[in-house]
């Protein structure tokens, strides 16, 4: 057995299988996958293995239309049957709220150039004849939606990446991962061990416990799923074609051929969890007993949909294990806290994703970055406020929930609160929604009473009036925003500056109170981040990023060399801060300071310690919501007293407590990008306004990478748009951009009704040819055109005069 490899990966199930055939493709041959058993032992051998392209979020639908290209070009180049039927899938909406989804999946479709349209009830009878479509809204057919060979597609990959010269080794168990003090890794086994560069965590359903070798504890948890196949159906067997699929989700339940028979599976309400104290090692090719009384429930819809299913005998049940993570998202990407470990674990629709899971492992690992923004599947997005019991609480969820649309700005409960702060409970008995960051619980409207439930919908809901009423009241005098959920770092020591200098793009402050707003540039030069960083003493820094990117971004410190005299400290846990803002923010703090608040003693982009109602604060004027104000920060346990006062004066002069939805509004209304959504790898800085910043005359992280496309005119532009509303919704990130002609010009990043400004707005990218300023465009909201016009500038203040008043 091999003893040196680039990469060794563990797993030999379908992901693994890719992850270990796209580094050989991309030219990483000396490789290995070690699997304990056979390949596809695990979860992969029993999966249904169904295939689609249409997902909710667009770089997603992206990598899994790749997927589905994929396979076929797999069989040719490798001999090996994938075992590819692809007769189409029809997916259905018997709800309104189902039609919108899918109208605006057909919208992005259409963008993307994507094959997803829209059938009629006769057309969708034709397609297939033994089922009924009465009460169905909607029916939209993907011709190339199907299934293939659980058994077949991982074998294939496995024969591609051995004939570029990568290395299969099964029945070889890992017992051991140590890494070294250079980063590489020495992985143990039964028969030897090797010495690699980058170690891959793709083991299935023993992730867990791969990960445990390394010090890792992972958020994910099995559970059962069932489905079943029934007997030859005559129907099926006389047809002399393959029915397409059917996807009946409101109907909790998923719908294909099988032979000549059909292949019925759900996600019952009443689950089952496995392996919770580990998953079994000498567990491979098993199954567990038949339950299917579970799922009755979701069988009667479907039978109700094809009749003849009720009649067909059952030829066979699978009930095997399937490992989730607490969104139902991959756990994928390299662990920040340690160096050349890549994780990609959690996969549910493995078969629809497993190439692009492969595809931007391998260039991730290769190229130092994938080609898309891929936060949503970044195991980067949890930390270790997400334990067994949050993790439990969101799989029941997510599983029980699977074919649940997932609203704009929803936030589901289970596994709350995880994390809090001091003023929580006291936020709750003043009227607060909360939604959940990061783990943190934080404000994101206030009703007017205690326990008020927040309704959830492409729509405008329950909180479109009262996060009005906050913007209002904010423009019109001051609101208090508790922004604690940002991340917060302090660096300290005589190589502070130099360090910081260093990682970010812009010139650091050398003066004690002043501050800089800077990119962080990623490895092919695009925003990996943006933040706020203030000189509060000699050789000391705080700076303030985004808090849901914390985890993120530690692998982007790591990368400058920390000098041996300067600490770095995540102090997100010990510091909380709140943003008073508004026309009236200065005379509501100056009742609280001795501190001169005057234009001319505190200018913008300044800082000082100040005292505010006996409270030692960070004050720094500079505020998210485009208007007059100053962010507090303060340790957390002084949050709660801080806030009463605050909200004292504030009451005091009109004002009041004011959530992050209306800190959305107000932030799109300024046209102001936020990470994840305006800002991330994908984005050149000259394409989100963010070039101005970048200062060549020093070094920074990436430069090289940047120098190297910052002459390159913008592909797309961040704009912002006025969108005329017929239907009470606003766009809220994702939706598509024609041209009236009908040709793709841009899409939506965020979205917000402008209450102070009294317009619907849109911020998102587009073609600056095809869309100039003043050019009328089409945003599909709710699936359905609506104009827009292209804005020259931010319909709030454009000039900033609020700021700086």
């Amino acid at each position: 057995m091999k003893t040196h490899a680039q990469a060794v990966i563990i797993g030999g199930g379908l992901v693994g299988c890719s992850i270990l055939y796209h580094l050989a493709k991309l030219g990483w041959t000396d490789v290995i996958l070690l699997e304990r058993d056979e390949l596809t032992s695990g979860s992969t051998w029993h999966a249904a293995a169904n295939i689609h392209g249409l997902h909710d979020n667009n770089n997603i639908t992206r990598i899994q239309h790749y997927t589905m290209n994929l396979y076929k070009e797999l069989e040719v180049e490798t001999g090996q049957s994938c075992g590819v039927f692809q007769p189409g899938s029809l997916y259905l909406a018997q709800t309104e709220e189902r039609e919108q989804q899918l109208r605006l999946q057909e919208a992005k479709a259409r963008f993307y150039g994507l094959n997803f349209h829209e059938v009629s009830r006769a057309q969708a009878q034709e397609l297939h004849p033994l089922a009924q479509f009465d009460d169905i809204r909607c029916i939209m057919y993907e011709p190339d939606g199907g299934n293939v060979d659980p058994s077949g597609v991982p074998h294939a990959y496995a024969a591609g990446a051995r004939a570029m010269g990568a290395t299969v080794e099964r029945f070889c168990p890992v017992i051991g991962t140590d890494q070294q003090p250079d980063g590489s890794w020495i992985v143990r086994t039964e028969k030897g061990d090797i010495h690699t560069q980058w170690l891959v965590n793709a083991a299935g359903l023993w992730g867990r416990e791969v990960a445990a070798l390394a010090g890792l504890t992972l958020p994910l948890q099995p559970t059962e799923h069932q489905y079943f196949v029934t007997d030859t159906i005559d129907e099926i067997a006389n047809l002399g074609r393959r029915l397409p699929s059917i996807a009946d989700r409101d109907g909790e339940y998923y719908f294909r051929q099988e032979g000549n028979g059909l292949l019925i599976g759900a996600y019952e309400k009443d689950m089952r969890f496995w392996a919770e104290g580990g998953t079994p090692l000498d567990f491979a090719h098993e199954l567990f007993p038949d339950d299917l009384d579970r799922i009755m429930e979701n069988v009667i819809r479907a039978t109700e949909r094809v009749p003849l299913a009720a009649t067909a005998g059952v030829k066979r049940v699978i009930n095997g294990p399937m490992i989730w993570s607490p969104d139902a998202s991959a756990l994928w990407g390299p662990v920040p806290e340690l160096q050349n470990y890549f994780l990609c674990g959690g996969i549910i629709p493995g078969f629809s994703q497993s190439g692009g899971l492969g595809l931007l492992a391998a260039q991730w690992m290769i190229d130092g970055e994938p080609q898309h923004d891929m936060f949503a599947w970044d195991l980067a997005r949890f930390g270790d406020w997400a334990d067994k019991k949050f993790t439990k609480d969101r799989v029941q969820d997510a599983y029980t929930h699977r074919f649940k649309i997932h609203f704009p700005n929803e936030e589901r409960p289970a596994g709350r609160p995880a994390r809090t702060r001091p003023a929580y409970e006291m936020q709750q008995e003043l009227g607060a929604v909360f939604g959940l960051n990061c783990g943190w619980e934080h404000a994101l409207w206030f009703a007017d009473q205690p326990g008020v439930v927040e309704t959830a919908g492409f729509a405008r809901q329950n909180w479109f009036q009262p996060v009005g009423q906050e913007v209002e009241m904010l423009r019109n005098t001051l609101g208090v925003i508790d922004i604690s959920n940002f991340a917060n770092y302090v660096i300290t020591g005589a190589g502070a500056h130099d360090w910081l200098d260093r990682l970010v793009a812009n010139r650091v402050p050398t003066e004690i109170g002043r501050s800089c707003l800077t990119p962080l540039i990623s490895v092919r030069g695009g925003v990996a981040g943006d933040f706020t960083i203030t000189k509060t003493a000699e050789d000391a820094y705080m700076m303030i990023g985004s808090g849901m990117a914390e985890r993120y971004h530690q692998r982007f410190f790591n990368m400058v060399d920390l000098p041996a005299e300067t600490r770095f400290e995540v102090a997100t846990n010990r510091i909380v801060g709140f943003n008073i803002a508004g026309p009236r923010a200065r005379d509501a703090l100056q009742l609280l300071t001795n501190a001169d608040l005057s234009n001319e003693g505190f200018r913008f982009m300044h800082s000082r310690q100040i005292t505010v109602a006996g409270i030692d604060c960070l004050a720094i004027r500079v505020s998210f919501t485009g208007d007059l104000g100053w962010e507090l920060h303060c340790d957390a346990g002084d949050q709660v007293a801080l806030y009463a006062a605050l909200l004292q004066v504030a009451r005091d002069l009109g004002g009041g407590p004011v959530g992050g939805r209306a800190l959305g509004s107000l932030r799109i209304e300024k046209g102001y990008g936020s990470w994840g959504r305006e800002y991330s790898q994908e984005y050149w800085p000259q394409e989100v306004g963010l070039a101005g910043l970048i200062k060549l005359d020093k070094d920074f992280l990436h430069k090289e990478a940047y120098l190297a496309i910052h002459d390159t005119p913008p592909r797309e532009v961040l704009a912002m748009f006025e969108v005329e509303v017929t239907q009470q919704a606003d766009a809220t990130g994702g939706e598509p951009i024609f041209t009236p002609d009908g040709r793709p010009a841009g899409r939506v990043t965020s979205g917000a009704f402008g209450y102070s400004v009294g317009k619907s707005l849109a911020l998102g990218f587009c073609d600056p040819q095809l869309v100039p300023v003043g050019a009328q465009v089409e945003i599909y909201i709710l699936g359905a055109p609506h104009r827009a016009t292209r804005l020259a500038e931010a319909p709030f203040d454009p000039e900033g005069m609020r700021l700086r008043s």
